[in-house]
């Protein structure tokens, strides 16, 4: 099939707007499904896992390839779940153009603009679907205002509702002029009747007129008061959609089967090919600075980006990428040049949500799983053996939340750490550690919900039953001023003894991570032992100093040292640059930080006041209130996560039910020196119970 007939596209979304029920449609009429399956009653083909029936929310995203009218589509299916929004940023990366889904009566709702600023990240081209018409309350051309008010989306009107809410009987089409009604799941297509003539007339004219903006032709044909040929208007429709000029709006309610037709000849018309798409851009392997480009052609170097893994029970790790330029055939031999290591390939397969074809080649523009792979990880570059380059990696957001738990039966440890390190492979979202001194592992993650499901998928899945604790803050922990600081190691045991000394200075780091820099001079420590002071240090920073929690952003700068020719060694110096580093760390003022979430709430007029009052309390800081819909309103702000446990109950109670929230991972940020000595001595007072 040309590349020009392939579309790589997701479909994105704030949970509850129908992306996987919008999927389920799209399936039945590309003849995927020869019936339709439903979220609600756990049918449906692309929430195939366990945990996604039981709730009726889509938890990973799933891959599946269908074809209209000569095209292939390949559809990622992503979580409207702010917990599982790495998988958005994960699917978003390597797809080509997205479904924007907006619930008519909820319009632009808290994870809508998480979704949309991803895929501005990203440069992905968009048409949206306002899904929902039928319901009550429904409103399309407020969810258009809403888009451009909130989201600056530019959004234009390609299609017109006739009727809403019950009242719902068809769609005007302003590109052809042409009225579609439905029966079941046929489409009707007729003239408009003369009552919404000059409402559609007025629409078209704007449509025509915001696509006169980005092309002459049109421009002069509108000066004139002419009539614009359909097939100009929908060739500059498509280019400027392509350049993110503007995003064309469509309607329907899926559900009902209405307006999905309609859909996939937009996803069609207006989304990119990977043609269109053009060559991605990498860096050069040796000099960061130079790109490197491939288009998407088989006769290029090959250039693929590893965005998922899954452990399959049936065939083992699946490594799903998107096959950029090149040809990737069974058996070939490819580097993974993030980790500077070759990796064969052993099958390749196609994936059609939980069922697979093995395919022998895929080439550009392909979305595929690999069995065989040992060392590639989500983000992750495979290119060719001998033309090398690095691909934009995933952005992963920092875990929030921490969890302790432990299998109910000792002996099931080892079996705890095989469950663990699979998942940790699947979800870089997920963490999971082993405290030595109280002899626990920690998971943590995204949300309470997303380490819910990890708790459920060890439970079924792997058959671990597991006792759990109480969700707690994941702190971070970093200094406030510089210091340098020495330590001398020396022990003198029987036989060969211990000697290393280091001098360092520490200095924040804000925002920058870790970095270390050797400034040692005259060979005062032999450069085979440069890298166990660092080894030393990045062991220290994931174990943590003043609470056992992960130090972050700081600069550590080897000034000096001295060793034994005979008693230094590679442990030695680990050890000593870990006790001088903790030396230093406690001079340097060191500071808790804690995760600040950004927190979005609509709420109806009426509660706005106890809702602020209550924030407040919980140390949060209201930044904008804004008119949501008529007589509700949408509060923006930051609030410490440590203060929003138990929040859903809270305010359920003081709006009767009627308010609703997203949060979302905004930054860490220092607590204040009050918080963070009670913090201490809760975290002290733990660890004594737990000693016991």
């Amino acid at each position: 099939m040309p590349l020009n007939n392939l579309r790589n596209i997701g479909i994105a979304a704030h949970i509850d707007a129908g992306k996987t029920t919008t999927t389920e449609r799209l399936l039945f009429f590309t003849g995927v499904n020869r019936k339709v399956g439903e979220t609600h009653d756990g049918q449906s083909t692309m929430d195939f896992m366990k945990q996604e029936q039981e709730r009726g929310i889509t938890i990973a995203s799933a891959a599946i390839s269908c074809s209209w009218n000569g095209t292939q589509i390949n559809i990622i299916d992503t979580p409207g779940h702010v917990d599982f929004t790495v998988e958005v940023e994960r699917s978003l990366r390597v797809i080509d153009g997205m479904v924007a889904l907006f619930c008519a009566v909820g319009g632009v709702e808290p994870q809508s603009e998480t979704v949309w600023n991803q895929a501005e990240r990203y440069k992905v081209p968009r048409i949206a679907f306002v899904n929902k018409i039928d319901r009550t309350g429904a409103d399309y051309h407020d969810v258009i205002k809403q888009m451009n008010d909130n989201l600056d989306a530019r959004a234009v009107a390609f299609q017109i509702p006739v009727g809403q809410e019950d009242e719902f009987k068809g769609i005007i089409d302003l590109m052809n002029c042409k009225l579609y009604t439905f029966n079941e799941a046929e489409t009707i297509v007729s003239e408009i009747p003369e009552e919404f003539r000059t409402q559609a007339r007025d629409f078209k004219a704007q449509l025509v007129e915001r696509l006169a903006d980005f092309n002459e032709e049109i421009l002069e044909l509108f000066l004139e008061d002419k009539e614009v040929p359909g097939e100009l208007l929908k060739r500059a429709a498509r280019e400027a959609t392509l350049k993110l000029l503007i995003t064309p709006v469509f309607c329907g309610a899926a559900y009902k089967n209405k307006g999905i037709t309609q859909l996939l000849d937009a996803i069609v018309d207006y989304l990119p090919s990977p043609v269109d798409k053009g060559a991605v851009v990498g860096m050069d392997v040796d000099d960061h600075e130079k790109a490197r480009h491939r288009n998407p052609s088989p006769k290029e170097p090959f250039a693929a980006l590893a965005f998922k893994l899954i452990h399959d029970p049936y065939v083992g790790q699946q490594t799903f990428v998107r096959v950029y330029s090149g040809s990737l055939r069974s058996g070939m031999q490819l580097m993974n040049s993030t980790k500077g290591k070759p990796e064969r390939i052993g099958r390749i397969l196609k994936i059609r949500a939980k069922d697979r074809e093995e395919v022998s080649e895929a080439g550009p523009g392909d979305i595929v799983a690999l069995i065989g792979l040992k060392y590639t990880k989500t983000g992750d570059t495979l290119c060719d053996m001998e033309q090398q380059l690095h691909l934009e990696s995933i952005h992963i957001p920092p875990s929030v939340i921490e969890l302790k738990i432990n299998p109910a039966s000792r002996k099931d440890q080892s079996k705890l750490g095989e469950a663990l390190s699979k998942l940790v492979n699947e979800d870089p979202s997920f963490h999971a550690r082993f405290d030595e001194e109280t002899e626990e592992t920690i998971i943590s993650g995204m949300g309470e919900l997303h380490l819910e499901i990890i708790v459920d998928r060890l439970k079924h899945e792997f058959g671990l039953d597991v006792v759990v604790g109480e969700p707690a803050v994941a702190f971070r922990e970093t200094i406030s001023q510089e210091v340098e600081v020495e330590y001398r190691h020396s022990k003198q045991t029987g036989g060969k003894g211990q000697f290393a000394q280091t001098q360092i200075r520490i200095e924040p780091n804000e925002g920058k991570g870790y970095e270390f820099i050797d400034k040692i001079k005259g060979g005062a420590i032999p450069g085979e032992y440069i890298p166990s002071v660092n080894k030393g240090i990045l062991k220290t920073l994931a174990d943590g100093v003043l609470a056992g929690f992960p130090v972050v952003d700081v600069k550590v700068v080897l000034l000096d040292g001295q060793f034994h020719p005979v008693d230094s060694s590679d442990f030695a110096f680990q050890t000593c640059a870990s006790i001088c580093f903790k030396q230093g760390f406690m001079k340097a003022n060191p500071l808790l930080l804690e995760p600040v979430m950004k927190i979005e709430i609509n709420t109806p007029d009426e509660y706005i006041g106890d809702i602020t009052g209550n924030l407040t309390k919980r140390r949060g800081r209201i930044e904008s209130m804004r008119r949501h819909r008529k007589g509700s309103q949408k509060l923006n702000g930051f609030v410490p996560l440590q203060e929003m446990f138990g929040y859903a109950t809270t305010l359920r109670n003081l709006s009767s039910g009627r308010a609703n929230y997203s949060m979302e991972f905004y930054q860490y940020m220092p607590v204040s020196k009050a918080i963070q000595e009670e913090a201490l001595k809760k975290i002290a007072e733990k660890k004594r119970q737990e000693g016991k």
